[in-house]
């Protein structure tokens, strides 16, 4: 059965039924404003005070109708929009329960927004009559892809039919179908961010989650309109927000034309439910946010199938009632990558999906462990790069290994992990893998979800944990990755902490603090190349356990051994005498063995095979 959304607390049963008997009014196809819906939406607005929505198809037919406050309705996003380059086929009423029908800026914004076909509002005397109508449309494209649109304005009941409105809809598609592939029309979604402030002790206060819950949203391609957050012990266990900011809340919905609400804490499937009923616009949080970001640069199949495990994951318990952040109504942040339509599917079908995931990860993570067989094999050592997001761990793979990763100044940059061969001034030779960045309230579902790829951190001979040391956040950044290593049972491996970020470092004092704090550490800049010498040269100190010196004496009819040390070693000199070829060479610890049986120790020089210290 249909039913009336937002704010229907408090209105009359009787009052609901009419208004859910609208889905079934026979329509009036040919007039542009519907009278007899027009007419019900005045009579229920003037008997509860508050203003009502309903989207009208082109059939005249009601698709939606939700209730707002007194003075102000959320306008709801479309159900099945089509395309950016055609209209909804929806004209969008809504009522004002004052005799003015003007439209605001919101409803201009919310009209180009969803493509409406129109957007109607209606005037209501305090009989419950319509005073005056008015109305906007799309006319046009200008320059930049802002969209125009022309208004009727303060028209009488008797004008509803306005017999062109199909030619002007006809012409608007025309418009914008003539721009596809030419001209961005899509307008990002405006983002107001919520928060609470437990006054706890911990490193990052609200502001500074805020102002990076902010980056995130920007990554996601939205645009932040504001900012709001309440002083409370803990969140309200049913909406989040105490009934005080949520009416704050709603006014600035309205003011700033916004169409998601992004809290900084994972959410209850509860409160989510009860924030979208009662505020009319999407609800996600900061999971559901990171989620999206994962969603967006997930290029490789094992990538895919991580970020798709770990956003079913998080939305199987919140499939009920999740209708505004789970549906297909406008796209956007928060329904982007798999399951834009897993309203449509039931639990059983999504547990299905998800043990199918888990069982190709698990084929992926039998893959990983042949390769890092092979590897250990090769007897190269193996180097993670672990860091905040941001921190420039992409760039500094491509200063020390030329990869040509994609590396930019924004958010989790690059996902999928990139391993490339990088050879020491000691000629030593080692892998060094990019792995995903972490942040602050990682969800958990992305630690399971990512838990093959990040095996490669736990297999790791040696960590460098770069840190941005220009941030303003720098060591609390650096405590949250120590906080997921430590998750990840990989704290006790041997770590470098390299200071990144030295051609933009504010304080060489604190710098210095953190240097002695987090030792063995290296200040470099991975765009400039500065310190990386010195980087290098830890690196080396750090493996040297990994390398073995030998001084081998060969007679020539064993020649073949010569070949094997150039495959699997590094030789440093070789002497071809009149009985035997003789080598200095260093060779991977596990692949010492091969060369026992042929290692000499050297008299009249103090050289013996030994360890390389």
């Amino acid at each position: 059965m249909h039913e009336v959304i937002g704010q229907t607390e408090g209105i009359k049963r009787h009052l609901l039924d009419q208004l859910r008997a609208l889905y079934e009014m026979e329509p009036e196809a040919d007039e542009f404003l519907p009278v007899a819906i027009a007419k019900v939406l005045a009579k229920i607005t003037a008997l509860c005070n508050r203003e009502i929505v309903a989207l009208v198809n082109r059939r005249g037919r009601v698709v939606q109708i939700a209730v707002g406050a007194a003075h102000a309705t959320n306008i709801m996003a479309v159900p099945d929009r089509r395309s950016t380059n055609r209209l909804s086929g929806l004209r969008c009423l809504h009522t004002h329960p004052t005799s003015d029908s003007t439209l605001s800026e919101p409803d201009l914004s919310a009209l180009r927004r969803n493509r409406y076909d129109a957007m109607i509002a209606i005037g209501v005397d305090p009989d419950g009559e319509i005073s005056e109508w008015s109305a906007a449309w799309i006319s046009g494209l200008e320059a930049g892809g802002h969209l125009l649109h022309h208004e009727l304005r303060e028209m009488p009941l008797s004008a509803a039919a306005q017999p062109a409105w199909r030619e002007w809809i006809a012409e608007t598609e025309t418009i914008l179908q003539l721009a596809k592939g030419t001209q961005e029309i899509a307008e990002k979604e405006n983002v107001l961010l919520i928060a609470i402030d437990s006054g706890g002790a911990g490193a990052w206060n609200v502001e500074d989650s805020l102002k990076e819950l902010a980056l995130l949203t920007e990554t996601a391609g939205a645009v932040v309109k504001g900012v709001l957050w309440q002083k409370r012990e803990k969140p309200d266990l049913a909406t989040y927000l105490g009934s005080g900011k949520l009416e704050e809340l709603r006014l600035l919905i309205q003011s700033e034309a916004a169409t998601v609400i992004i809290a900084d804490d994972e959410l209850s499937p509860a409160q989510q439910r009860n924030l979208e009923s009662l505020l009319g616009v999407k609800i996600i949080d900061r999971t559901a946010l990171i989620l999206d970001i994962f969603a967006q640069r997930a290029r490789t199949h094992e990538g895919k199938l991580q970020v798709e495990l770990a956003q079913l994951q998080y939305r199987l318990p919140r499939l009920t009632g999740m209708g505004i952040a789970l549906s297909r109504l406008g796209g956007g942040i928060g329904t982007r990558g798999p399951g834009e339509t897993k309203l449509e599917v039931d639990r059983r079908h999504i547990r299905n999906r998800i043990t199918e995931i888990k069982g190709q990860l698990e084929q992926v993570k039998q893959v990983r462990a042949q390769h890092r067989e092979t590897r250990i094999a090769a007897g190269l050592p193996m180097i993670s790069l672990v860091g905040y997001t941001n921190a420039g761990k992409s760039t500094l793979l491509n200063t020390l290994t030329s990869a040509d990763v994609y590396a930019h100044d924004q958010l989790f940059a690059t996902l999928d992990p990139t391993t490339r061969k990088l050879t020491l001034p000691n000629q030593q030779t080692v892998l060094l893998t990019d792995t995903v960045g972490f942040i602050q309230k990682l969800p958990h579902q992305l630690v399971a979800a990512f838990r093959a790829t990040l095996e490669e951190v736990l297999q790791a001979d040696l960590l460098l944990h770069v840190v941005d040391s220009s941030h303003e956040l720098a060591k609390e950044q650096y405590d949250a990755v120590m906080d997921v290593l430590h998750e990840l049972q990989a704290e006790e491996k041997p770590i470098i902490t390299v200071w990144n970020k030295a051609d933009r470092m504010p304080d060489q004092a604190t710098i210095n603090r953190f240097l002695r704090d987090t030792e063995p550490s290296v200040l470099i800049s991975a765009k400039t190349g500065q310190g990386v010498d010195n980087l290098l040269q830890r690196i080396e100190e750090s493996l040297a356990h990994t390398q073995v010196c030998l001084h081998l004496s060969i007679d020539y009819k064993d020649s073949h051994v010569l070949n094997l040390a150039h495959e699997v070693a590094t030789v440093q000199e070789v002497c071809y005498d009149e009985d035997a070829i003789r080598l200095t060479l260093r060779v991977p610890a596990a692949k010492k063995h091969l060369f026992l049986p042929y290692a000499v120790a050297e008299t009249g020089n103090g050289r013996e095979d030994d360890i390389i210290p």
